[in-house]
């Protein structure tokens, strides 16, 4: 029967999604309005935050560039910001959005190097604790130099290598022949239970390599965007930035570590889920067939991207270029010399990123709300009344709330600005102001880790196409975070609380760091960014 053109248009909007989402989303636009301009703007502003982290959460029944940008246009169109504090927002990232355009499609052409390594790797250590524990530290010790986004966008890369490798075997298919690793259809019931117990896998490893991100992000100053602007409006260099996060940093990452052994020996949280030995048959048997055809012209490929890696990690850690600059130039080295040379097959290189790319820029639309309607200042002030150790332990705890809703980027750009103002009033001492920007970079780092909200990489990865692959979901993802966000969190607070003070003034009396005079050039600094 056919149906009429207002229905089409209906059923056209939002596409497949579930009727009551579509439902759910037009509520949203008919009420921000009435908030907005009948009652408080102020309330309206958190009620849109509310509704783009409902979008997230529901990524896997709609992709939340759609609806949530339809919200970021109407807030832009009513006034709740404008597109002068848009682009101000995303000229402030463009490091981060050239990150991913330009970074992500250089590991793509990597892939044969890391899934040679992460293959070795995974069939090499058969306890899934020693695994897990392994993944962890390696993505800790990689975020620690390279970016936390570079650092999951390998991961992904590895684990759907892994993840096709298999479904394309139990389909039927040679392990040469193309074929969609996103339909089950040709699966029967026995390989489906070892493909659930294989996603399964897969999504602890992603989950404890995403944690592990965050692990080793906070630790040095190029480990995550805002530890940059944070370490330049301290005037810290590389190793005094390590060495003042030390009380903090350092007894988080042993309770990490533990956490994650923990949860793999207890099998709790969804951990726990050893590798089907049918699967590491069929991995097996694929690593020694590509072993035998491997020609030289393979052998000189992976050569090549061996030396890449050494470039990026050297480029990357001594920061030689803006990292989107780096990515371009791994695409480049990589492409002009393993023979890459059609457009078409540049352009396969490009897709997992720039979906991602377009929501991170309709999310800075909401972080320029949050900004025009002033969302975050009665809790700023509320917490910079307070004094003393009371002061450091509600800076890290209204941080870590604060970037489990926002980007923590931004939270860490905000709340240091308002740092260094009261400093340059006199509200606060250097020294204090010191300490508050480690309760501030390890507050926006550490309970973040709760939603993918917060963290940029965990976000990537839930909207990536390997999410829906291995059942990646919202809630999987806060339910799977949960021991690590309390441990990190908990511990987190009793370093700012217990340790940092008397650790601090240990290590000036030792000469490890040295007292910071405040002075005019404070002033100064302060007014330029």
């Amino acid at each position: 029967m056919p149906i009429s053109l207002g229905n089409a248009f209906i059923k056209n909007f939002l596409g497949k999604a579930p009727d009551w989402y579509k439902l759910t989303i037009v509520a949203f636009l008919a009420i921000n309005p009435i908030v907005f301009f009948l009652f408080d703007p102020f309330f309206a502003g958190w009620l849109l935050v509310v509704e783009f982290i409902f979008t997230l959460a529901m990524a896997l029944k709609c992709y939340p560039l759609q609806p949530g940008g339809l919200l970021a246009i109407q807030a832009v169109a009513m006034g709740m910001t404008s597109p002068a504090q848009v682009m101000h927002e995303i000229e402030g990232n463009l490091e981060v959005l050239l990150l991913l355009i330009f970074m992500v499609a250089g590991i793509y052409f990597m892939k044969q190097l890391l899934l040679f390594i992460f293959t070795k790797i995974l069939l090499g250590i058969r306890s899934k604790a020693l695994l897990s524990a392994a993944f962890c530290f390696t993505a800790a010790f990689l975020s620690a130099f390279l970016d936390a986004l570079t650092v999951i966008a390998v991961v992904i890369s590895v684990a759907v290598g892994f993840y096709s490798i298999y479904h394309k075997v139990v389909s039927g298919k040679g392990s040469s022949s193309s074929h969609d690793h996103t339909t089950d259809e040709h699966l029967s019931e026995l390989t489906r239970d070892d493909l659930d117990n294989y996603r399964a896998f897969l999504r602890s490893l992603l989950m404890h390599a995403g944690v592990g991100t965050a692990l080793g992000g906070v630790t040095t100053m190029v480990g995550e965007p805002q530890n940059l602007i944070i370490a330049d409006q301290a005037g810290w260099l590389f190793g005094e930035f390590i060495i003042r996060m030390l009380p903090v940093t350092l007894p988080v990452f042993i309770c990490g570590m533990i956490t994650c052994v923990l949860v793999e020996k207890f099998k709790v949280f969804g951990y726990g889920k050893e590798l089907p030995e049918h699967v590491r048959n069929i991995l097996n048997d694929y690593d020694t067939a590509e072993k035998k055809k491997r020609t030289k012209q393979d052998v000189a490929k992976l050569y090549v991207q061996g030396a890449i890696a050494i470039w990026l990690i050297v480029g990357l850690a001594l920061h030689l270029a803006a990292v989107g600059l780096i990515g371009l130039s791994v695409i480049i080295l990589a492409t002009a010399f393993t023979g890459v040379i059609e457009e078409h097959s540049l352009g396969k290189a490009f897709e997992e990123a720039l979906p991602f790319t377009a929501l991170l820029a309709v999310f800075f639309a909401i972080v320029a709300v949050i900004i025009d309607q002033h969302l975050f200042a009665p809790i700023i002030n509320a917490v910079l009344e307070m004094e003393g150790d009371a002061q450091l332990s509600m800076f890290y705890l209204a941080n870590g709330v604060l970037s489990m809703v926002s980007d923590n980027v931004f939270v860490g750009t905000v709340y240091i600005n308002e740092v260094k103002t009261a400093l340059i009033e006199g509200r606060i001492t250097r020294d204090q102001f010191d300490l508050l920007a480690v309760a501030i970079n390890t507050g926006t780092n550490l309970p973040s880790v709760a939603t993918p909200n917060g963290q940029a990489a965990f976000l990537f990865l839930l909207t990536s196409a390997l999410a829906p692959l291995v059942r990646l979901s919202y809630g999987t993802m806060v339910y799977m975070a949960l021991p690590y966000t309390i441990v990190l969190a908990v511990v987190g607070l009793f370093g700012i609380a217990y340790l940092l003070d008397p650790m601090t003034a240990w290590m000036y009396d030792m000469g490890w760091i040295t007292h910071h005079i405040a002075t005019a050039a404070d002033a100064v600094s302060s007014s330029a960014h």
